[in-house]
C-alpha cells in the first residue's frame, strides 16, 4: 500500500492533540443557540494549519461569522479529485459539564463536538497532511464547513467554488460504509377558528378541537407509512406532529391552532410529496366537516441521498475500508440528513465513512481515538486509489 502502514505510525498523539484542540474552540451555531460562536474562530485555526502543511486555502464565507474553509492538496496531474468533507459547527451544550475543556480517557476524546464532529476533522486534515508524502496525480481537497447543523450554508458555499470527482463525507458511522440517508421536509398546518367567550359556543368555534381530526390523519398517515413498502438501507418514510401551540387563555375559544411535522423522506420523495399528503389529510377531515378552515404549507426540505454500490467511490472507499479493517465494512443507511446529499446532487459522488463514538447532541459525547487513526489509513487508501494516477 505504498508505505502506508509507516505513514500513518505515531499518529495517535497528534490525532488526539488535534481533536482536543478543535474542541477547545467553542463554535455552537448561533442559529441554534443564539449565544453561539460560530464557526469564525474554528475555521480560523484550520486555515492556518492547513497552511502550514502546505495546503493552498480559501476561505468561503456566504454569511459574515459562518466561515468554511477549503484546502487544495494538488496533485501533479492526470487524477482524479477527492473531497473530504467534516463540518465545523456543533449544537449547543445542554447540560454537558465544561463542554470545551475536552478531557482524554480510556482513549477517548470527551467534549461537545468531538464526535459530532471535530473527531472526524481532526482525521481529514492529519490525512491530508500524510497524502504530501504520497506521488499523487489528483487533488485532494479538505471542506471544514460550516452551519451544517441547521442550514448546510457552508457546504453549499464550497460546491459553488470548487470541483471534485468524488467525495467523502467523513460524519461518524462507527466504521461503516454509507451510501444512502433519509430527507426531510418541515411543515405547518393552520386551523381557523372564531374567537368568543368561553361562556358563548353559539359564537365560538374551536380551532384547537378541529385540529384533532387533522392530528389523527397525521397518525394514519404515519401508520401507512411504516407499514409500507421500505428502502433497503433505510426502511420506510415517518411523519410526526413536532409542536402545537393555539389559543390565548381559559375563557376564550382559540381562533387559531398551528402544528409543525416532520416527514423524513426515502428516495424518490420530496417536499412536494409530503405537502399533498398533508393536504389529503386536510381534505379528509374537512369531509368529515365542512366547516373545517385549514391550510398547509412547505417551511423547509432537504432532500434523501443514496449513491450504488457499484459507483467507482463505493468502490474506492469499500476496497479501502477492507484491505484497513480486514474485513469488508458493513453496508449501511442512516436516518439522519447530512450534507452527502448536496454533493451527490451536484454530481459529485458521495459515501460517508467515519469513526466511532457516542453521544451526538447529548450530555456525555466522546469520539473513540482509535477508530480516528483507522479512519485516517482509509482516508488516505482512498485518495491513492482515486487520486493516485489516472483514473
Amino acid at each position: 500500500m505504498l508505505g502506508l502502514e509507516s505513514a500513518v505510525m505515531g499518529l495517535t498523539d497528534d490525532l488526539q492533540k488535534l481533536a482536543c484542540e478543535l474542541v477547545a474552540i467553542e463554535s455552537v451555531n448561533p442559529d441554534l443557540v443564539a449565544a453561539g460562536s460560530g464557526e469564525s474562530k474554528i475555521a480560523a485555526f484550520v486555515a492556518e494549519w492547513l497552511g502550514a502543511e502546505g495546503l493552498a486555502v480559501q476561505v468561503a464565507e456566504p454569511v459574515p461569522g459562518r466561515t468554511s474553509v477549503i484546502g487544495v492538496l494538488a496533485g501533479s496531474g492526470g487524477g482524479a479529485s477527492l473531497m473530504l468533507n467534516a463540518h465545523m459547527d456543533t449544537v449547543g451544550a445542554g447540560g454537558m459539564k465544561d463542554p470545551f475543556i475536552p478531557v482524554v480517557r480510556n482513549g477517548r476524546v470527551y467534549g461537545r463536538g468531538a464526535y459530532d464532529m471535530k473527531g472526524s476533522l481532526a482525521a481529514i486534515m492529519i490525512a491530508a497532511r500524510e497524502a504530501r508524502k504520497l506521488k499523487l496525480h489528483g487533488d485532494v481537497i479538505v471542506a471544514a464547513v460550516a452551519d451544517e447543523e441547521v442550514a448546510s450554508v457552508g457546504t453549499a458555499a464550497v460546491l459553488e467554488r470548487i470541483e471534485a470527482d468524488a467525495a467523502i463525507v467523513t460524519e461518524p458511522t462507527e466504521m461503516r460504509l454509507c451510501l444512502a440517508h433519509k430527507g426531510f421536509a418541515w411543515l405547518e398546518v393552520e386551523t381557523r377558528g372564531v374567537a368568543a367567550h368561553g361562556s358563548r359556543p353559539d359564537l365560538g368555534i374551536d380551532a384547537v378541537a378541529h385540529m384533532g381530526r387533522i392530528l389523527t390523519g397525521v397518525l394514519e398517515l404515519d401508520q401507512r407509512l411504516r407499514a409500507g413498502r421500505g428502502h433497503l438501507l433505510l426502511g420506510t418514510g415517518t411523519l410526526h406532529a413536532s409542536l402545537i401551540e393555539g389559543g390565548q387563555e381559559l375563557s376564550t375559544y382559540p381562533a387559531r391552532c398551528v402544528v409543525k411535522l416532520e416527514r423524513r423522506t426515502l428516495p424518490g420523495e420530496d417536499g412536494a410529496k409530503a405537502l399533498q399528503e398533508i393536504e389529503d389529510v386536510i381534505a379528509s377531515a374537512r369531509a368529515e366537516d365542512p366547516a373545517l378552515e385549514a391550510s398547509a404549507w412547505l417551511l423547509l426540505e432537504r432532500p434523501p441521498s443514496q449513491l450504488g454500490a457499484d459507483s467507482f467511490v463505493t468502490e474506492a472507499v469499500e476496497k479501502a475500508a477492507t484491505e484497513v479493517l480486514g474485513r469488508e465494512p458493513e453496508v449501511i443507511g442512516v436516518s439522519y440528513w447530512m450534507d452527502m446529499a448536496l454533493s451527490n446532487a451536484v454530481g459529485i459522488p458521495t459515501v460517508a465513512f467515519g469513526p466511532s463514538g457516542e453521544g451526538a447532541h447529548a450530555d456525555v459525547e466522546w469520539v473513540d481515538v482509535a477508530s480516528l487513526q483507522t479512519c485516517v489509513q482509509v482516508y488516505l487508501r482512498a485518495i491513492e486509489l482515486l487520486c493516485g494516477g489516472p483514473p
